[in-house]
């Protein structure tokens, strides 16, 4: 493994100060980049050098991707200190589970607005750095955005826009040697995966028989936010150059079974 992939690069990756988000930028760093780390959640940022082989090159930043001018600041701090941005991941989202009865627009636009507004919020911010010398966007769409699941409407609906997001932006950036690609994770062993009662979804009775047992996800386990990352950092390293609109299915195989 070419461990200096990154070597010189200058990465974003929001939603970082946990799970998908902290596992990409983790490696980002390991592999030689400078890598910002942006999250709402300022005191989860205040331990993301903890545990880092590399903290120097790990540099935590306060950001609501809903918010354009606090973007389109951050993308001017980066050139200001950086002089340019390589990689954008946009992993940051929020989780929603909402029984149909229990819908109302005010909280499909809430999900909405960070799920897929904030993609394109940061990623207007972010594409003028990236022009001059090309660069790589990697969007975190899901599974649910792919495939249909009850009390998921407004949670699906963001990522199945994530999904064509990537793809349209794809065409649009082409022109600018700019790629775009997306994950899609399945079951990842993240704060995610928490149900409403303090519960892990990967502890149920439900997942452990259906989705185990019997063998729904073919590889015999729910994922790690590793898992993820190793993925993420191949479709934004250059192995990946001549790839762009596509979108990686990392979910151990669940949706082979379907």
């Amino acid at each position: 493994m070419n461990y200096n992939r990154f070597e010189g690069q200058v990465a974003l990756v929001t939603g970082g100060a946990r799970g998908i988000g902290f596992a990409i930028g983790k490696r980002l760093a390991r592999e030689g980049a400078t890598t910002i780390l942006a999250d709402i959640d300022s005191h989860a940022l205040e331990s993301t050098r903890a545990g880092v082989a590399n903290p120097e090159r790990i540099v935590p930043a306060v950001l609501d991707i809903t918010d354009s001018d606090a973007c389109r600041n951050l993308a001017a701090r980066i050139a200001d200190e950086h002089g340019k941005l390589d990689i954008l991941v946009n992993n940051a989202a929020i989780l929603d589970i909402c029984p149909y009865p229990d819908l109302t627009i005010e909280r499909f636009r809430a999900v909405t607005q960070v799920n897929l507004d904030g993609a394109l919020i940061c990623s207007l911010a972010c594409v003028p750095l990236m022009e001059s010398t090309g660069g790589r966007i990697l969007m975190t769409a899901s599974i649910m955005g792919q495939f249909g699941s009850p009390d998921s409407l407004p949670y699906s609906t963001a990522k199945g826009g994530i999904v064509n997001m990537v793809r349209a932006l794809a065409c649009d950036l082409a022109p600018k040697g700019i790629t775009v690609n997306g994950i899609a994770p399945g079951f990842i062993d993240t704060r995610m995966a928490r149900l409403a009662d303090g519960g892990h979804e990967h502890e149920t009775e439900y997942f452990r028989t259906v989705y185990l047992q019997y063998g729904k996800i073919p590889l015999g386990r729910p994922g790690r936010p590793e898992d993820v990352a190793g993925a993420a950092c191949f479709l934004i390293s250059p192995d990946a150059a001549y790839i762009t609109g596509q979108i990686l299915a990392v979910d151990g195989g669940v949706t082979a079974t379907f």
